[in-house]
């Protein structure tokens, strides 16, 4: 009797969601003894990870069917059909069709047919396989972009994305009401380009009117949250939203990458640095208690010391709590790998300047709640998250999925304590 699929996810939570979809699409195609790897192609690093991790199944699983899928699978689909432990390569797009699977169990899959990637650029539609209750039990998460139609320098997500494809509103609505009908007391909406929302649909809706129309038509959801955003793109209803929906979550991750005009420029971002702290004040007027975490690159081509000094800067001018710092790593294929390169120890020590800064942040945002009041989502029985996306330890038990109040008592460096 075969054995239902091993599944390696590698890279974001979108990655993730659809490694739940695959799952489904996989088990009712009837799929057995094989190995799935999710890619990821966001840095160099990222692929290095992705080969190792093949090597490291291939070896623990000998005998099952290899197949490779995800971005890094859809940017260099060559690089995969060229180890000798991976047997089938299948695109971004391919990964979310039943029919793709439905091949894969019945074999149909030869050597001619080994690698199944498509042009990314010429879909036009999100994928139609929606699940309900990817997460905890706790939190779901709900797809409702993909792609990206921006060309940022340094970025080879969109040539493993494709182009931006939103999915309709309704078809939100109806998949979180579900998610509500099954307990969930917590949304995070997801996508690649997550601001660009509705630009591809009738009458080009923004995601502000996405959220005002989730928690309008879905009263019994008790907690939305939107995950990274471009704050340039921002529109007039997310920020009402901000302003006047509490069940709208006081945190954002906001995709910043630098703080320097010249290199955002170079980077050929939409913003400048005072577009990033002005966004920062305003949220923040709006609603006092609103965290940011941010993407931050360290060691861009042609960055001097200077220009990461304006990065360090802006961490402290917007008040960031929780920093992604990247070391730029070259990208076949983008406009930046063809830049003059930062030398690397400046690179790698930049980087740990900027975790420094990010660690101390954390640290005075964790020191500012202690003795105040949060209505805290539990993920597990001892701990959970505030509002703004903390996570919270306690000492006894509490009821996994439900949102208790309680009082920060301390912290310890990395988490409250209540």
């Amino acid at each position: 009797m075969s054995k239902p699929p091993i599944f390696a996810t590698l890279g974001c939570r979108l990655n993730a969601y659809e490694t739940e979809a695959m799952k489904e699409l996989s088990s009712a195609a009837g799929l057995g003894d094989a190995v799935v790897v999710n890619t990821c192609a966001v840095t160099a690093e990222a692929v290095r990870k992705a080969r190792q991790e093949i090597r490291k199944l291939r070896r623990e699983h000998p005998k099952a069917r290899l197949i490779v899928t995800g971005c890094a699978a859809q940017t260099e689909p060559d690089t995969f059909a060229a180890m000798a432990e991976v047997d089938a390569v299948i695109g971004n797009t391919e990964k979310m069709q039943p029919e793709t699977w439905k091949g894969l169990a019945a074999d149909f899959i030869g050597d001619s047919e080994a690698v199944q990637v498509d042009d990314i650029m010429s879909v036009t539609e999100t994928a139609g396989h929606l699940i309900d209750g990817f997460g905890t039990r706790s939190r779901a998460y709900v797809q409702v972009q993909n792609g990206c139609d921006h060309r940022c320098t340094f970025c080879i997500i969109p040539y493993g994305r494709g182009n931006s494809r939103s999915v309709p509103a309704g078809v939100v609505v109806d998949q979180i009401k579900r998610l509500v009908d099954r307990g969930y007391n917590e949304v995070v909406l997801t996508g690649v380009d997550l601001t660009s929302w509705g630009a591809d649909l009738p009458a080009t809706p923004h995601l502000g009117d996405l959220v005002m129309r989730i928690l309008k038509l879905v009263p019994d959801l008790l907690r939305l949250r939107i995950s990274s955003i471009d704050s340039i793109e921002v529109d007039d209803n997310l920020m009402q939203a901000i302003a006047c929906e509490p069940r709208l979550m006081p945190h954002l991750h906001l995709s910043l990458q630098h703080g320097d005009d010249l290199i955002l420029k170079r980077m050929k971002r939409r913003h400048l640095r005072d577009d990033a702290i002005r966004f920062a004040e305003e949220a923040r007027r709006l609603r006092p208690e609103m965290t940011f975490g941010a993407d931050i690159i360290a060691g861009f081509p042609t960055e001097t010391e200077a220009h990461f000094e304006n990065s360090l800067r802006l961490v402290e001018e917007c008040d960031l709590t929780w920093l992604h710092v990247f070391p730029y790593s070259p990208r076949p294929g983008t406009p930046a790998a063809r830049m003059p390169a930062v030398n690397g120890r400046a690179i790698k020590e930049r980087a740990a300047r900027l975790r420094a800064t990010g660690e101390r942040q954390v640290e005075r945002h964790l020191q500012r709640q202690v003795g105040q009041e949060h209505r805290i989502l539990m993920e597990s029985p001892r701990m959970g998250r505030t509002e703004q996306f903390t996570e919270v330890d306690f000492s006894s038990d509490c009821a996994e999925g439900q949102i208790v109040t309680a009082r920060i008592r301390g912290h310890n460096g990395q988490r409250l304590v209540a």
